[in-house]
């Protein structure tokens, strides 16, 4: 099993919700990151994470192989944790291969891709089927590639537990939509740890595909009740047909700032949950983390009067 102390390791998409715990994890481990993004300056919140010298920032897009070559250049590892719901081919099919082959012509060690459980050649939504894209070219480039597959990734900072929290906070009457997908959110942390576990080992898990989940299954509906009880609100929650919902998606899903995009509604088609029939965060031995035992603390300021308002119920 490898030893990260001393390791460079280029993580591409370091200085987002995700990346932060993932280059906490492996800076725990002694490991030098190079954190690369679209600007330098976006990773400045990572530097004091690691000791004097141990995080460089890296101005790269990885839509550019010259610029992610040089992201990459005398690096051990690389960890590709980019994505994105705009221009989704670009950065998640040819973005993955280009680091995929600038790792392989770097002769790194080892190559981690989070990809998405909602990846599918099939998928009638273009994330779906850009991910699929970017593993199969990560896969063709760099065989012994590992590919993890969360599902909704949760933490402190998240754009997905935290944004129906606002909504649940400010509104008597909440809309669902897609009330009945199920989800299975994977906490950030343990999905950081995973990432550590399979550069700490590549050799054991040399081109797998691995789904990463927590250890509760959600409905959207579920879901949403589960926070409202949470922050001790009690809205009227009304299920959003799914005519009214693509209606909204494809009239308003252009829009900055829409609730739902046109290829979001697409992806709500799909249940968001683990293949039973692959390897998970079980595989790294790694207990998933559940909701109720982390998010209570953060969700504090969504409550009637903050982190003094009281416990609410689970």
């Amino acid at each position: 099993m490898n030893n990260l102390d001393g390791k460079r390791i280029t993580v591409f998409g370091g200085s987002g919700f995700l990346g932060r715990y993932v280059c906490q994890a492996l800076l725990r481990e002694g490991a030098r990151l190079r954190v690369a993004g679209r600007s330098a300056a976006s990773g400045l919140h990572i530097k004091p994470l690691g000791n004097l010298g141990q995080v460089q920032l890296i101005a790269a897009d990885v839509r550019k192989p010259a610029s992610v070559a040089r992201a990459v250049v005398g690096a051990d590892m690389v960890v590709n944790l980019v994505g994105s719901f705009t221009d989704m081919d670009a950065v998640q099919h040819s973005g993955a291969r280009n680091i995929a082959e600038a790792a392989k012509k770097a002769k790194c060690e080892a190559l981690v891709h989070i990809s998405a459980i909602g990846s599918d050649a099939e998928s009638a939504s273009l994330y779906g089927r850009s991910k699929a894209a970017g593993e199969t070219a990560v896969h063709k480039a760099f065989k012994g590639a590992v590919i993890l597959r969360p599902s909704i990734v949760f933490g402190r900072e998240d754009q997905f537990i935290n944004r129906f929290a606002a909504m649940i906070r400010m509104l008597p009457v909440v809309p669902v939509i897609g009330a009945d997908t199920k989800f299975q959110p994977v906490f950030a942390g343990d999905v950081a740890r995973a990432v550590t576990a399979a550069l700490k080992n590549p050799v054991a898990h040399s081109g797998q595909i691995l789904d990463l989940a927590g250890p509760e299954i959600f409905t959207m509906r579920g879901l949403n009740i589960w926070i409202a009880n949470a922050i001790g609100r009690s809205p009227i929650f009304i299920d959003v047909p799914g005519f009214a919902a693509q209606a909204l998606a494809v009239t308003t899903g252009w829009l900055p700032g829409a609730p739902i995009t046109s290829d979001q509604y697409k992806m709500l088609a799909y249940d968001n949950v683990a293949d039973k029939d692959r390897e998970g965060l079980a595989a790294f031995g790694i207990q998933p983390t559940s909701l109720d035992t982390v998010a209570h603390d953060w969700l504090d300021i969504y409550r009637k009067h903050g982190r003094f308002g009281g416990q609410a119920a689970a």
